[in-house]
């Protein structure tokens, strides 16, 4: 089934209705929608969205799924940089190597 997904703010602009109502939709299972971190998604089928949305306002909705969409990327990337930067500080710590990045000096030879 081709569509969009809308957040719970864009549908309710898309609607003409309050958020609180778009809210008793999802309980009342009056609209099909999803949950992704915590975030619900209404689905508007392709032929309701172009019947309903003027150009201006389907560009604007594209433009915010977009920001959506890349925010979600940013976080991800962020998350894995910083799983990155740890596994960096548990290798060097297993080096031993200072937080100047100079090796620890070699052990003396005994005599």
């Amino acid at each position: 089934m081709e569509g969009k997904w809308l957040s719970i703010t864009d549908y309710s602009a898309y609607r003409n209705i309050s958020i609180s109502t778009v809210r008793r939709y999802i309980k009342a299972e009056r609209v099909k929608f999803k949950k992704e971190d915590g975030k619900y998604f209404i689905h508007v089928s392709d032929e309701n969205f172009t019947i309903r949305v003027n150009k201006k306002e389907r560009e604007e909705l594209a433009l915010r799924l977009e920001v959506h969409e890349l925010k979600d990327r940013v976080r991800l990337l962020e998350e894995e940089n910083n799983d990155l930067k740890m596994l960096i500080e548990i290798y060097e710590a297993k080096l031993g190597i200072n937080q100047n990045g100079i090796p620890p000096e070699l052990p003396q030879e005994l005599s």
